[in-house]
């Protein structure tokens, strides 16, 4: 039966109406998150009757938002004008908060708006989906400006969480959301020179590498036959590390996402095969990486490095670490002390920039036209994207939208291929083609 609710119960439940045509609410971990995190801004009322979360019906919130949303159905003239609108008020926005003064120059802040509150969805099956992604208050945001900064307002009836002074930092304003625990930032823009000057150190020190990693790989190389079992599997990490372009991991949290680096790596993420697809010693990757992209690589090993994995491997459950002698602290001090300020990141700039600059001089041809060598480097990036194999998922919208356009596309290809039987039979003289007139018909193909 209907039920009125509390502000907080209603906009929650909102939330989730909103949803309910979605893939995400059909799923039993969003729905339990949910009616946990819902049950909790309830009243002691409404949690006295609110009990089960099947007996809930949330179809009204759907009804609601479905005749809002074809209310707002608009002529392209109305879109227009309402695109024209949005994109002054932005303007207008931008002006106001999106800039900030430093050292007496006008600098570009990055981002100067704050996520609304909502159902927090994750990558893949996170185990927080469905949770109440909270909304940041004032009394949230820590504000860093100078010592003789005016102090912005912050909005009526509210106060910030501490105005602070500190100019060894690049940040303007941070928080902390709910969902991780983690810390969010309002930072300068990229353009800054600051910035500018930290990815600068970033490429300098990959290109420090270049002269360290001949003499790196062979010391790893010459550690695959080690007889202490710490030092192989550092090796072999590194070996990862390096040809894989692999993070080296950190250790999760268990409400976090189970997402793996190198060295959190667990039996049951790799398979291994003698001979595969007329290779030998491959090693089969299968994890979930960062930000829950999901890593699918098989790749042919040198021998040592096959050998150790069946041995890292033996009597482990599937659960075990992989590198059980091995942590990403333990493997960060070895590669700094390889080289000052190695880290696995370096590792990735090095092997990507290599990379681009390889595929850039094979794809670059004598007297190329600007718009041919924009496509050569679009081409090049995409080879180097290609090169940690890590998969983002889609959403199921751009599945059916591709599988709309490759329906069309096979159409056309059906057509093309019959009219070019049509025209060889004619070549040969078996059909007779009429002569053609000065407004010849063509076949015509819409793209979308």
């Amino acid at each position: 039966k209907p039920m009125r609710l509390s502000d907080e119960a209603e906009e929650m439940a909102g939330f989730y109406g909103r949803m309910l045509s979605s893939e995400y609410t059909s799923k039993a971990l969003f729905q339990r998150n949910f009616f946990t995190d819902w049950r909790a801004v309830m009243t002691d009322q409404e949690r006295s009757i609110i009990k089960d979360f099947e007996k809930c019906n949330f179809q009204e919130f759907d009804k609601f938002y479905n005749v809002k949303a074809a209310l707002r159905v608009l002529t392209t003239e109305e879109k227009l004008q309402k695109i024209s609108k949005l994109r002054k008020e932005m303007e207008d926005l931008t002006e106001k908060y999106g800039y900030c003064t430093i050292d007496g120059h006008k600098q570009k802040v990055s981002n100067f708006q704050i996520e609304a509150p909502g159902l927090f969805i994750g990558l893949h099956d996170h185990p927080k989906m469905g949770k109440l992604q909270k909304r940041i208050e004032a009394e949230d945001v820590v504000i860093n400006i100078g010592k003789e900064a005016k102090v912005p307002p912050p909005p009526f009836d509210h106060n910030w969480k501490e105005v602070c002074h500190d100019n060894t930092v690049t940040w303007l304003a941070k928080w902390t959301e709910n969902i991780c625990n983690s810390t969010k930032y309002m930072e300068l823009h990229p353009s800054y020179k600051i910035k500018g000057e930290k990815d600068y150190q970033k490429f300098e020190m990959a290109r420090k590498l270049k002269a360290h990693i001949g003499r790196i790989r062979d010391q790893y190389t010459q550690d695959f036959k080690s007889d202490d079992m710490q030092v192989r599997q550092r090796a072999v990490a590194l070996y990862f590390i390096d040809k894989l372009a692999l993070r080296a991991g950190n250790e999760e949290d268990e409400d976090t996402a189970d997402t793996v680096g190198c060295c959190s790596l667990r039996v049951e993420h790799i398979s291994l095969d003698e001979v595969k697809d007329c290779k030998n010693w491959v090693v089969n990757f299968d994890f979930k990486g960062e930000d829950s992209i999901r890593y699918v690589n098989s790749v042919a090993v040198v021998k040592e490095v096959f050998n150790n994995l069946k041995e890292f491997m033996e009597e482990k459950e599937p659960w075990i670490d992989l590198f059980d002698k091995l942590n990403t602290s333990f493997l960060n001090k070895y590669l700094n002390d390889l080289m000052e300020g190695l880290t696995a990141k370096v590792f990735r700039i090095y092997n990507a920039s290599q990379t681009l600059e390889d595929q850039l001089t094979r794809l670059t041809k004598y007297r190329m036209s600007v718009p041919e060598k924009v496509s050569v480097y679009d081409r090049a990036k995409v080879n180097v994207a290609r090169m940690s194999k890590y998969k983002r998922p889609f959403s199921e919208s751009f599945n059916k939208r591709m599988d709309t356009l490759e329906n069309k596309m096979n159409a056309l290809v059906l057509q093309i291929t019959a009219l070019d039987k049509e025209v060889k039979a004619a070549k040969k003289g078996r059909i007779q083609v009429p002569e053609q007139k000065s407004s010849s018909s063509s076949l015509s193909c819409s793209s979308s």
